[in-house]
């Protein structure tokens, strides 16, 4: 401001040296330069407005640096969330038979079970059926196998929330899951009726099964579309249920890591030693992954859209500053100080409203993503309604998974923004002439 150039002069001549050029001789980044540069941060009462540009500035900085750390956290959660949970039932590669029934499952999937890199191999029996109760009825896929394999499953020997699996092979229990449960008012221990349409074949035609089941356990994976949809039943069982005379519909294979099924692709149809289709995961759930993927680039680049507008507000405000302390611009020039060290004070001004805006921002989007479920709940309670359905989003609560290297690059964007912005406006400041600078009132 034009009180602290003139005071510099006057301390100068008190001084008797002569007319200063001690800013000639400064170094870059003196403490000189970056005394002026935060002085013009801190706004007096006739510079008002061009502190409320920089402060929603450094508003929108923070908010668009958080904003996109916390999306992209979500997003990866929701990814990793999801993928484990439809991994953690499903199998990575699935294998059907071709020309003839699956009766020889057990020997085929023990040569399966013994390719590197195959944890689990796991014959099954599926088929759809109507659950009803007394109380309510719905559609659900009905899988069939053994209670070893069944415990064996990720997904659902660690998270059986009623009952036990104890004795499952040898009773005519099912085990279901916990949505499913609650939508048909049943726990462990209650009777379940399932109802397939193809049954006996008789003279008038395929007449449905209908058979009643106990039940003798609840599980609860997390994932509401798998929790109220799947019943699980002995494989022995199941075959007489859905006709299967000693064979099976497919073999789930489950390997160490997700990503290597297209290595084992061809060791399993080697191992399986008789014609069959396999599929993957990915071919499984192409169009749902894709989908999350191309929603999490588009929102990226929305998100990255608010971090721009708030560097152009940095350049809108700058360019103020620079006509407003056009005298102390001239002041300075006279002095003897060099166009770039009047170029470093503007910029180091500009500078750091986004580089504080960055920081801000990224200690803000750290806060949330750590306690992002516990926002939810209280948001929830707050508003009195549902935040995150489970019916719309699969899950039942809300994950966030920071990725450093996103988190870097966001960063890492947004103070180049910050360091860009004031440039031109710095640029400028440093083109005046120091005459014409001096006739600014």
């Amino acid at each position: 401001m034009a009180t602290a150039a003139r005071s510099e002069a006057r301390g100068a001549k008190s001084a008797k040296a002569h007319p200063v050029a001690e800013p000639t001789g400064s170094r870059p980044f003196s403490a000189f330069e970056w005394m002026l540069s935060l002085r013009y941060l801190r706004a007096r009462r006739k510079e008002g407005f061009i502190s409320v540009i920089a402060g929603f500035s450094f508003l929108g900085i923070m908010l668009g640096v958080a904003t996109l750390i916390i999306v992209m956290a979500v997003m990866n959660g929701f990814r990793t969330e999801l993928l484990s949970k439809i991994l953690g039932l499903n199998g990575h590669i699935l294998v059907q038979p071709i020309d003839s029934p699956l009766t020889d499952y057990d020997a085929v999937a023990k040569r399966i079970a013994g390719v590197p890199g195959i944890k689990l191999a796991v014959p099954l029996v599926e088929g759809q059926a109507l659950a009803s109760s007394a109380f309510n009825a719905g559609g659900v896929l009905v899988r069939g196998l053994s209670e070893a394999n069944l415990r064996a499953l990720p997904a659902i020997g660690a998270n059986i929330r009623q009952g036990t699996l104890e004795g499952f092979d040898e009773g005519s229990g099912i085990a279901i899951g916990k949505r499913l449960a609650d939508q048909l008012s049943l726990q462990a221990g209650d009777n379940l009726t399932l109802v397939a349409p193809r049954g006996a074949v008789t003279p008038m035609g395929t007449t449905p099964r209908i058979k009643v089941y106990k039940i003798a356990a609840v599980f609860e994976i997390g994932m509401s579309e798998y929790d109220s949809a799947f019943v699980f039943m002995p494989l022995a069982e199941s075959q007489a249920y859905f006709n299967k005379d000693g064979d099976v519909t497919a073999i789930e294979v489950y390997t160490d890591n997700p990503d290597n099924v297209e290595r084992l692709r061809s060791q399993v149809q080697a191992a399986a030693e008789r014609p069959v289709y396999i599929i993957d995961w990915r071919q499984r759930n192409a169009t749902f992954f894709n989908a999350l993927q191309v929603e999490r680039n588009v929102m990226f680049l929305i998100l990255t859209l608010i971090v721009v507008v708030a560097a152009f507000n940095i350049v809108s405000g700058l360019n103020m500053l620079v006509k407003d302390k056009g005298r102390d611009i001239g002041i300075l020039r006279t002095m003897g100080a060099s166009r770039g060290a009047v170029m470093r004070i503007f910029l180091v001004t500009g500078a750091a409203i986004g580089v504080v805006g960055t920081l801000a921002g990224f200690l803000l989007g750290l806060v949330v993503c750590l306690n992002v479920e516990e926002i939810r709940q209280f948001i929830s309670w707050l508003t009195a309604t549902e935040l995150f359905s489970p019916e719309l989003y699969y899950l039942s609560r809300l994950p966030a998974e920071m990725n450093a290297g996103e988190t870097a690059t966001v960063v890492m964007m947004a103070l180049v923004l910050s360091f860009l912005a004031p440039l031109y406006p710095s640029w400028r400041a440093a083109r005046l002439d120091p005459v014409e600078a001096l006739r600014y009132e």
